[in-house]
């Protein structure tokens, strides 16, 4: 009987051990690292270069441009 009492008592207080995750605000702004685009990774903002390498990877990979006829 006590046993079961432990086990519930722990089955009822693992629900508030929930840590809320919101992010951080301040000032009525997000207050964490910001988000750089691809293009801005790799390609020092050249978005033009990034829509370029999109394309060119998507046509390598079209089935029908490697089949031969």
């Amino acid at each position: 009987m006590k046993i079961l009492l432990l086990v519930l008592a722990a089955l009822a207080l693992t629900g508030c051990l929930e840590v809320d995750q919101y992010p951080a605000w301040r000032e009525g702004q997000y207050d964490g690292k910001a988000d750089n685009l691809p293009q801005q990774l790799r390609f020092n903002g050249d978005r033009l270069a990034w829509n370029a390498a999109i394309d060119n990877r998507n046509r390598h990979q079209n089935e029908y441009a490697r089949m031969r006829p």
